[in-house]
């Protein structure tokens, strides 16, 4: 019974998500916002023309595939948050509470929509790097086969977490300015736009903590040539504690993602979205319903 009813609830996401998946392709306004990222992480690509220290690799090659964790990382940290605070105000997590197994089927859509934006963003990057730069691209089938793995586990590591930060975030006209912070701390202190052993010692231990990093390493190792492992602090790709790390923070956005969720839904009734309502209107966020 219970089989049945996991199995009812996976389906009633998956089909929720590939309509998610359609409303996306169909705006442009969220479109652009993902081709933008592109954009940017190429133009920037464009203008580095020295080599990594000491490896005589195109630092513009490490550019690209740091640029490719942080668009995995921001899908899920970035933009997952900030859609599940809009659907929030939005009335979304009320009407779960009347919907069974809406949780679980919530999150495999999100989870459908946010792996699709972030899969087809890293397959545009590499593209769009490889034509106008001539980018990197995964060496051989070990190189494929470790970009896979890293993608999935890392994606595996940030919707979670990003779903359980979603629930708490109090509203979408904060919730960019409390993210974005944090997460552009991380793209620096990361090795993602330049190699992390210029870093202080202290720094690369805090990035160390956290999930980008990780993600940085791992496509590095998929895209870069073993000749770049000069510039990694270990001297190697690590490619055990990548996955070991990784899978440490998808453990831990599952374990806090769904409690913060429910406990979100049931905190949701018709009175509390009538005042977010009503003080959105008088801030002039929303306007006024007569």
């Amino acid at each position: 019974m219970k089989g049945t009813r996991m199995t009812r609830y996976r389906r009633a996401g998956l089909q929720r998500g590939r309509i998610e998946l359609r409303q996306l392709l169909r705006n442009p306004k969220e479109l652009s916002g993902h081709l933008t990222n592109v954009a940017v992480a190429v133009a920037v690509a464009a203008f580095i023309s020295e080599d990594v220290p000491g490896t005589g690799i195109p630092m513009a090659h490490l550019t690209l595939a740091g640029f490719a964790a942080y668009l995995l990382f921001q899908v899920g940290l970035v933009n997952l948050p900030q859609i599940l605070v809009t659907e929030r105000e939005e009335g979304a997590l009320l009407r779960l509470r009347a919907t069974p197994g809406g949780i679980p089927a919530y999150l495999i859509a999100k989870c459908v929509l946010v792996v699709a934006t972030a899969v087809g963003t890293l397959a545009l990057l590499l593209l769009a790097g490889a034509v106008l730069v001539d980018g990197p691209v995964p060496r051989g089938a070990v190189g494929w086969l470790t970009l896979l793995w890293v993608t999935a586990l890392g994606l595996l590591a940030v919707v979670p977490l990003g779903a359980a930060i979603g629930a708490v975030l109090p509203n979408p006209r904060e919730a960019l300015a409390l993210i974005m912070l944090p997460v552009m701390a991380l793209l620096i202190m990361s090795g993602t736009v330049f190699p992390i052993t210029t870093l202080p010692v202290p720094v690369q231990q805090v990035a160390s903590v956290f999930p980008l990093k990780w993600m940085a390493q791992g496509l590095r190792s998929a895209l870069l040539p073993d000749a770049a492992r000069a510039a990694e602090p270990a001297g190697s790709w690590e490619l055990p504690m990548v996955a070991l790390v990784l899978t440490a923070w998808t453990v831990l956005g599952f374990l806090l993602a769904i409690p913060l969720l429910r406990r979100a839904a049931r905190r949701e009734s018709g009175s509390r979205l009538s005042a977010r309502r009503r003080k959105a209107a008088r801030s002039g966020a929303v306007p006024a319903q007569g």
